[in-house]
């Protein structure tokens, strides 16, 4: 984590479009779509109207009239991970997909349209964490931050930051700034000197049954109610909230086993 905010202002206004490498939008691909609406619903206010079906049901998110996140059906027969998936900017999607492949990554999805959206890629880093890439069109991504229920913060927890920074600062031309710690595996990435993500180190303590894989932070008022209102609506709490140098933090999971963070930031 850094005290990135995201590209949003302290009252959450937005940048009409989302600079190239920048995180612009999270989705997440789920069995239930009823049930999820409704736990995501009930713990960040959210409100849902559909969106592009080229890949199945999907609905967007809304957080007081702007859109923050999007959930889709997955087909029954498809047994993937059930995980939130950080999307990146880009002005071309096809550049981008042939520079992932030839930086040792794998695009798995696309690129395709997303109707009038825009253009999508879905991909996977050189250690496997997946991640897709945004063309924006129509739709130009996350249109909130800065306030409770919008995405705060991505991180992405890997084996080792070295080799893996290197990969999105080549496909996506990230600058570095490495967190000098004995005992901290750490890379920040930044666009024009702003902190848009971070990398984690953690060797062998990244989970078995996971691997390397992004995580997005949701803004909460409160970490201690937001994660006892996770667990009343079915989900789980994975490291209960505890204090950080940037807030309180909590990491969580919706009853389909997606996992996600709640900070509670400093201001």
């Amino acid at each position: 984590m850094t005290e990135a905010r995201g590209s949003s202002g302290p009252n959450g206004e937005t940048h009409a479009r989302h600079a190239p490498g920048a995180p612009c939008w999270v989705s997440l691909m789920v069995h239930g779509m009823a049930a999820t609406q409704e736990f995501y619903g009930s713990l960040f206010g959210w409100e849902f109207q559909p969106g592009p079906q080229q890949l199945g049901p999907y609905v967007r998110a809304l957080l007081d009239g702007h859109e923050v996140a999007g959930i889709g059906q997955l087909p029954p027969d498809r047994h993937l991970p059930i995980a939130w998936t950080p999307y990146l900017a880009s002005d071309d999607v096809d550049l981008t997909a042939e520079t992932v492949r030839l930086c040792g990554g794998t695009v798995g999805v696309g690129p395709l349209d997303a109707g009038d959206a825009g253009r999508l890629v879905i991909g996977s880093d050189p250690a496997g964490a997946v991640f897709g890439v945004w063309q924006a069109s129509a739709h130009l991504g996350t249109s909130i931050g800065g306030v409770p229920g919008a995405p705060a913060w991505h991180e992405l927890l890997t084996f080792e930051s070295t080799s893996v920074a290197k990969f999105y600062e080549t496909v996506f031309g990230y600058e570095e700034e490495p967190v000098v710690s004995a005992d901290s595996d750490h890379v920040t990435l930044h666009i024009g000197g702003r902190p848009v993500a971070g990398i984690h180190g953690v060797g062998s303590a990244l989970p078995r049954d996971r691997g390397p894989h992004w995580t997005t932070y949701f803004e909460v008022a409160d970490t201690d109610d937001a994660a006892a209102l996770v667990a009343d609506l079915g989900g789980h709490v994975l490291k209960p909230p505890h204090d950080s140098e940037h807030g309180r933090v909590a990491t969580v999971a919706d009853p389909e086993g997606a996992r996600f963070a709640l900070i509670e930031g400093v201001r």
